[in-house]
Formats: C-alpha cells, structure tokens, sequence
C-alpha cells in the first residue's frame, strides 16, 4: 500500500465513499461510488462538480430519476447474444431496465430550465418498449410463464386441464367407492412425480390393483397409481412434455429479442448506473448540506465554516482553515481533545471531497487548490510485532512522505515530532517541516512544542492557529484561532482535576523563565483576541440592529407616502366633483339667462353679456385654485409633537427662514436646528 492509499485511510476517505455507496440505487452505481478516487487534473475535477451541482438543481425542480426497476443485465445480455436461452427471471430483469430507461428518458421532457452537462446521458437512452411489454405479457411472474405466451401454449394447457378433469373423476369415484374405500388410509387425492395416486394401507396392496409409486415413512401407507387412471396419466405427461417444451421455446424466441437489442440494452444499463452514481452525488449533497467549492490550481485553500463530514452536521462545530498564498504552512497548537486533529481530517477530507466531485459541507465562497495528493500521518500507529514505538512509526510513516511528496502536495502531520526527547523532537520537527517546504508542499501540523510556536511567529510564510480551550469549564470549544499560539494549559487542566496546587506551583517553577514569558504573552494575546472579538461581535449585532430600525422607517415612510398619494388622489377627485358641478350650474344659468333675454328683449344683452364675462372669471380662477392645489404638496400630519432629538427631513425646494441658505439635496436636522431657521414644514 502506497503512503497516499493508507492516507485515504487515515483521512477516513472510504467512509465518505460508503455514505456515498448509501445514496446510489444500482449495484454498479454502488461500485462506482466505492471505487471513486479524487482526481488531480483541473478539467476533471471541474467536470466531476459541475455534474454533482446539475444532479442537486434538477432535483430541488424535479427529484431523483426513477431507477427502481435497474438490474444488473450484462451477463445475461452477453448469453443471450450467444445463443443462450435466458430464465424467466432474467427476462423480466430486462424488461425491467427497459421500462426504466423509458421513464428516465422522459425526465426532463417537460423541463423548461437552461441546460447541464448530464442532458447528454438522459438523450443516449433507447428504451424499448415494445420488447419490455412482449416479456411482461409472456412472463407471470419468476415462476410462471402466461397461458397467452403463444397459441400452442394456450391450447396444451387447455388439454391439460381437461386431462386432469378426466383423471380426478375417476379417482373420486374410486375413493368413494364402497368396496375400495376400507382400503385406503385417506379418502383423499394426491400426487406423485406427477401422476395422480390414491394412499392405500399396506396390507390391501395385493388386492388394489396399480403401480406403486411411493411409500410413506413407516411403511404403512403405499402411494398406488390405479391402473384406470395408467393410460389417463400417460397422456399427462405427455402434455406437460409438450408444455415444457414450448415454455423452452417462448423463452428461447425472448432471449433471441434481447440478443438482437443486446447493444442498446448493455449501453442503457450502463447509461442508468452512470446517472444513478451522479445523482447519488447530489442526494449526499443534500444529506451533508454541502455546497459547491471554488476549485483553484495555485493560491489559497480557504474553508468557511467547514464541517466533518462524519460527524452530525447539526452538532459539529464548523471551523475556518485557510492554507497557502501568504502562508504555506500552517502550525496548529493547543491542549488535547481541543480539536487539533479534527481540523487537520477537516481539511484533508474536503480537499480529497472536491477533487473527487463532491460537495464539501462548509459554507459558500470556499476554496480548494487542487492538489497532485494528500499525505497524511495522523495517529499513534506503534506496532508489537515489528517493535516500532510512536516515534519510529511517525518517523516510518515520514520517510514514506518524502518518498511520495512532490510540488503542490498537501502534508498533513499529526504530532509532529512527539515521542522522543523534546529538545531534540522540536529540533527535527522543524528540520522535517523546512525541508518539505523547500520540495514546495503546503503542510500542516498540529504540536504541544513551544520551539514551533516560536518557529511560526519568526518565519516569513509559517502560520500559527489554535484551538480555543475554556480552561473555566474544562472543554474545548472546537474553535481553530489563526495568528495566534495555542497554550496547552496543562496546569490549569491538572489543578482544576484536582492536583495538589503544590505541587503547580512547584512544577510551575521548574519552568525556565523564558518559556513562562512566552506562554504569558500568549495569554495576553489570547486576551485581547477575545476582547477583540466580543467588540467585533457586539458591533456586527449594533449594526444589525441599525438595519433592522433603518428598514422598519423606509417602511413606515413608504406608508407615510402612500396615504399621502391617497389623500391628495382623493382631494383631486374631489375637485374634479365640484369643477364638472360647476360647469354644469354655469350651463343652466346661461341657458335660463338666454330664455329671459327672448322673453324680454334685447335690452338686456348688454348686462347679460357683462353678467357671463364675471360668472366666467370666477369659474377660471376656481379652476387656478384647484390646479394650484393638486400641485402643491402638503406636509402629512405628524403622529406626535416633536421633541428635541428627533431626526425630520426638509424637502429640497423649501429655504430655512432667515438664512436665505438654500438647500439644494435633502438633508437631516433636529429640531432644535428647525426651530432656529424657522422652518415651514417638515416631512
């Protein structure tokens, strides 16, 4: 087994692969699935995405394909092209995937949506209808062949039955019979490799004349054959010889048909496990609730809330883990059971996911460079029988790495350098670390040494993270902490268990004084990172809640101007009322004055004349008022008085009392300010 194999194994790889294997429908749906293995070249790898992300948008518009009815037929196929007559079972496994490759292939005809690179597998499938339908009309069921598989058939078992009618009626008048009733053991009918016999005591068999075709256990009952049914029962063998014989031959003519689609029929199977397999890509999406990664030649590997994909995505802790760019490698500290290793499988296991096509369960705008492998030595592999310790199985497992690692690979170490002197572990470690850089891998690695710690924050292009540990309650929190050391709390883990605080301050003074120093500046940037993230954390929800307020009074104000546009409509058509009443009164009354004038004569013209001229001013300058007033907008009322520290907006067009300032955009003022310039009005 090569180092990048056992690594799979190591990053728990297969176990992916069988949730996988889960999700498919097919057996070679599952094997494909098992037998997936992550890609190195770019163009592959974002073939095998674009699939798993076209599998997740047609289910969420149209499900999963049906696939229920798809059996492995390649074996049976290449018999019958042979010549091989196939079984009834073997028939309707056939039939079978025909029916579903027709129903697959109409999967998306209803379909509306854009086009994905899987239409091409839905279009290749033939289908087959019409021979789906002979086999299901000819084949029952596994065991039985239909009466209307052929004329000949129908007719041989027509004889049959009638045979057996005859046979049966001789023998219940047998077994009915006075003088042979006595002599049997059970008045009953039975049957024998195929003949019809009656059960006689073994003391009558002299006397009962017939064949002998069976006996009973205890010898006391003999399974006699009457010789009045003899030549009745040879005529029935003789058809279910002919049945036999034409059940061959249906099948024989079937399997005949499904040589002669052999072709079509292997490559719709194939085609149906191939979309089986893809669509088993997008059900684990769901299942993971993962998303589709940005895959990258070179640059940063940077996951965003990233979840182990076998831990229960609903309690596991989501992690950030960024590798590469600025920071080709990264040194990962804290206290054990603090999620160093996870995170480290973390990142293994997604880089391996999206190489294979797979969906990673992290958070959207994650990124993965694409790597020509991962190797990974994680775990305390000591071994009895070839008498390695820890150490030696690290150091074996090391020298397998250099062996395999090349330009690009990413290098995950657990414990580097753990299991010998810490001088001399912390010295190698870095040793092993530097020299991997130089090959041009990115590497991660998680310790307890502080000479690494020290390492990171001196060299150009090494990272420190942590794992974040609540020593109060003596639990991790699962939290990785990038740019800063982690303290592996050891006396504060051991005094809250309940070690003598003796015996932690004596071990505390054993400590050289510059390690004391170091761990306390980490403790004081680990202080002041909580802090800094509590502000941050309270500012995101500040600033939350300001949107929240600024959204509720956009939409207060939006109601504001609605019933405003709904006043002055009103207003307008209410003019419009009294404008056309108006006109209507000014009508009559000219109308009248014109009947007067006949009456009276034409001394009355000229009053009349100068009486219509004023009636028609009045009604102009009502028409001006009105015209004036549906321009003119009007302040809504306010719901309260205001009071200073209110926030109002003056529209544009107004000027501030006094200043002779014109404010030409709209702008914010308090009321104090309003007072002061002695505004109109406020909106």
């Amino acid at each position: 087994m090569t180092m990048y194999e056992k690594s799979l194994a190591t990053l728990e790889y297969f176990k992916v692969l069988e949730m996988l294997a889960a999700e498919a429908q097919t057996d070679k749906g599952k094997a494909r699935a098992m037998e997936l293995r992550p890609y190195s070249n770019m163009a592959e790898c974002q073939r095998a995405q674009q699939q798993t992300a076209d599998a997740v948008y047609l289910m969420g518009l149209y499900g999963s394909p049906g696939l229920s009815g798809v059996r492995d037929v390649d074996d049976a196929v290449k018999r019958a092209e042979m010549g091989g007559s196939l079984s009834p079972a073997e028939l309707l496994r056939v039939a079978g995937l025909l029916r579903a490759a027709a129903g697959v292939k109409k999967y998306l005809d209803t379909r509306q949506s854009e086009k994905t690179t899987i239409d091409g597998y839905f279009s290749s499938l033939n289908g087959n209808k019409y021979l789906a339908d002979k086999i299901t009309d000819a084949i029952i069921s596994e065991e039985e062949i239909a009466d209307g598989a052929s004329s000949q058939l129908y007719d041989i078992r027509r004889q049959i039955r009638a045979s057996s009618s005859k046979v049966r009626d001789v023998l219940n008048r047998i077994v009915t019979s006075s003088s042979t009733s006595k002599m049997l053991q059970d008045n009953i009918i039975t049957q024998r490799g195929g003949r019809f016999v009656v059960p006689v005591k073994s003391e009558y068999r002299g006397s009962f004349g017939g064949l002998v075709h069976d006996t009973s256990q205890s010898g006391a009952t003999l399974f006699i054959e009457p010789t009045a049914v003899v030549e009745l029962n040879n005529s029935l063998r003789v058809l279910y010889s002919k049945e036999r014989d034409e059940i061959e031959r249906i099948l024989s003519a079937l399997s005949a048909e499904v040589a002669s689609f052999g072709a079509a029929i292997k490559s719709d199977y194939q085609t149906l496990c191939v979309i089986d397999y893809i669509f088993a890509c997008g059900r684990l999406a769901y299942k993971l609730r993962a998303v589709r990664p940005e895959l990258v030649e070179k640059g940063q590997t940077n996951l965003i809330k990233a979840r182990h994909p076998l831990l229960e995505q609903d309690k596991a802790v989501p992690i950030g883990f960024s590798i590469g760019g600025t920071a080709d490698t990264v040194i990962i500290t804290g206290p054990n059971t603090g999620g160093k290793t996870v995170s480290l499988k973390t990142l293994g296991l997604h880089t391996l996911m999206a190489q294979s096509g797979l969906h990673i369960p992290a958070s959207d705008g994650s990124r993965v460079v694409v790597c020509p492998c991962v190797l990974a030595d994680i775990g305390d592999e000591q071994s009895i029988e070839q008498s390695l310790s820890t150490f030696s199985s690290h150091m074996s497992n090391i020298v397998k790495i250099f062996e395999e690692a090349r330009p690009g690979a990413l290098v995950l170490m657990d414990e580097l350098g753990a299991g010998t002197d810490p001088v001399e572990g912390a010295a190698l470690a870095i040793a092993i670390i530097e020299r991997l850089r130089e090959m041009g891998c990115r590497v991660a690695a998680t310790t307890h040494y502080a000479e690494l710690k020290m390492y990171a924050l001196e060299t150009k292009g090494v990272e420190n993270a942590s794992c974040e540990f609540d020593v109060a309650t003596l639990k991790p929190t699962y939290r990785l902490v990038f740019g800063v050391p982690g303290k592996s709390n050891a006396f504060a883990i051991s005094e809250r268990l309940g070690i003598d605080k003796s015996i932690i301050e004596s071990a505390q003074s054993k400590v050289d004084s510059q390690s004391r120093q170091f761990e306390e500046v980490i403790s004081k940037l680990e202080e002041k990172r909580q802090a800094l993230e509590s502000r941050i954390a309270q500012a995101e929800k500040d600033m939350r809640d300001a949107r929240l307020a600024n959204e509720e009074a956009q939409k207060h104000r939006s109601m504001l101007e609605a019933d405003r546009e709904k006043f002055l409509l009103d207003a307008k058509l209410k003019a419009n009322e009294i404008l056309a009443e108006a006109r209507r009164t000014a009508d009559s009354v000219i109308d009248e004055a014109k009947a007067i004038r006949q009456k009276a004569g034409q001394g009355l013209d000229a009053n009349l004349a100068a009486a219509r001229a004023a009636f028609r001013g009045e009604l102009s300058k009502a028409e001006k008022d009105i015209a004036a007033q549906r321009n003119e907008k009007k302040a809504m009322p306010l719901p309260r008085e205001l009071k200073p520290g209110d926030v109002v907006e003056i529209d544009k067009r107004h000027r501030f009392g006094g200043s002779g300032r014109k404010c030409h955009h709209s702008g914010r003022h308090t009321q104090n300010n309003l007072a002061q310039k002695g505004t109109e009005s406020a909106g």
